[in-house]
């Protein structure tokens, strides 16, 4: 009986999944703000419902009564979650909430199927994490200096990653993370978000020469730092999300493509002087020749990619576990292993349904230093996304990123929910300037017709 509901469960989900992705972009097309409501309702149940399946089956398989209540507080939190955003914020981004614990809800999944320890402990830091969330929109809206704050950003960020340069923990070949009171702590997952502020209050008033060096000077030392701490995976999303960012504030294909000329010249260095970097572009070429050491990991994923095929082995039939870091920078291949294909290229277009979110609403923000923060915190999403997934297909060379909401890490699943609530604080600014502008148009409206009024009389 047990195998034939394992059996069931994974075209179910495959269902599921594919259901609410459905809804992610008919929303975008839909003009009518109940009809809007309805959808968003219809994607919390199917989140609900998929997580019933998924820890069913966990339960079923492992026996384990802890499973049972790990579901439970699941609920609990996307109940209570859902609840306070519609009470305390009944302009924010429901689409944005909604994926984010659709991701969240993944990415428990697969940490309980794997190891239920690491997955309490991750949810504990997702509560903490949305505690301190649940502030930060007020604080985006009101707290109108954070324009002005440049030179502080780049303070703070610059002690942040010379501290773990200088105290840091090495861990696969390099300088991450700091233990703090017996926490291990990732500075860079926070530094992220604080460059893109940086980077916004530098060039949203001035983009002359002088100004893009200054700001190129900055993210340089950033970058540079981090090479040195040999997190050259970090490196590389700061890169991009600096040229992305002042690609859009200055609109010159000259930038752009510099940029991207001293990022090429930048990787050739990076391969000639680091011999993990070396590693992995010889796994990444040809893991088989290399596959009882450096290709191992990327054979593995293949393997339980190729494994999965279309509709997954089924939740607790593969073996992941064969994969060395599955919980961190490779759960996209247990999630293909097991969930199966079409539930991972679902998955893909959630990341992305996400992510066009977040550029519409970069898109229509006029403010232009929210404007570009927006664009930035997007771009680093995206980014990130790309690199894990890209990593674990043999696409490009792994990087050691993780996949935001998904993996197992605390500083990057609390350092992505903050970068969350500053976009439903971006949202609530839009919504703010719409409705502004249409009070200004009723005022000019009033004003008209008194005018046309008296020339009557």
């Amino acid at each position: 009986m047990v195998n034939v509901i394992v059996e069931l469960s994974r075209y179910l989900i495959i269902i599921l999944m594919a259901l609410y992705t459905l809804q992610c972009f008919t929303v975008f097309k839909e003009r009518n703000e109940r009809e809007k409501k309805h959808i968003l309702r219809k994607q919390l149940f199917l989140i609900y419902f998929m997580d019933l399946v998924a820890f069913t089956v966990i339960f079923l398989k492992i026996q384990k009564i802890e499973i049972l209540t790990f579901f439970a507080a699941q609920l609990i939190y996307f109940t209570v979650v859902q609840i306070l955003y519609r009470i305390i914020y009944k302009k924010a981004a429901f689409l944005v909430l909604n994926h984010m614990c659709m991701l969240l809800s993944i990415g428990f999944i697969m940490l309980a199927r794997l190891d239920l320890e690491r997955a309490v402990k991750q949810f504990q830091i997702v509560v903490i994490a949305t505690v301190i969330a649940l502030v930060i929109p007020v604080m985006i809206r009101r707290m109108k200096f954070l324009n002005q704050l440049t030179w502080v950003y780049a303070g703070a960020g610059f002690v942040l990653l010379a501290v773990v340069l200088v105290l840091g923990r090495t861990e696969y070949g390099a300088k991450l993370s700091i233990n703090l009171g017996g926490f291990s702590f990732q500075p860079s997952e926070f530094v992220k978000i604080i460059f893109v502020f940086f980077v916004a209050s530098m060039l949203y008033k001035n983009t002359d020469f002088i100004q893009v060096v200054k700001a190129t000077v900055v993210a340089g030392a950033y970058v540079l730092i981090l090479v040195a701490s040999k997190d050259l995976g970090s490196a590389v999303v700061f890169f991009i999300t600096y040229l992305a960012m002042v690609y859009v504030a200055t609109k010159k294909p000259l930038y752009l493509a510099a940029g991207a000329g001293g990022g090429c010249v930048a990787a050739v260095g990076a391969y000639f002087l680091f011999n993990h970097v070396r590693q992995r572009v010889v796994a990444w070429k040809d893991p088989f020749s290399v596959y009882d050491r450096e290709g191992y990991q990327i054979v593995q994923s293949l393997f339980a990619i190729g494994t999965g095929s279309w509709f997954g082995m089924g939740l607790c039939q593969g073996a992941p576990d064969s994969i060395p870091v599955v919980k961190q920078d490779f759960i996209f291949a247990a999630i293909c292993e097991e969930l199966g294909g079409i539930f991972a290229m679902c998955l893909i277009l959630v990341c992305m349904s996400l992510f066009l979110m977040v550029v519409n609403i970069s898109l229509q923000i006029k403010n232009p230093f929210y404007k570009l923060i927006a664009l930035g915190l997007g771009t680093e999403y995206a980014f990130q996304v790309f690199l894990t997934i890209g990593g674990a297909t043999k696409f490009i060379p792994m990087t050691g990123i993780t996949l935001p909401l998904v993996s197992y890490g605390g500083s990057s699943v609390l350092s992505t929910i903050i970068m969350l609530a500053i976009v439903q604080g971006l949202y609530i600014l839009r919504e703010d300037e719409d409705e502004e502008l249409g009070k200004q148009k009723e005022r000019r409206r009033a004003q008209t017709n008194q005018k046309r009024a008296k020339t009557k009389s």
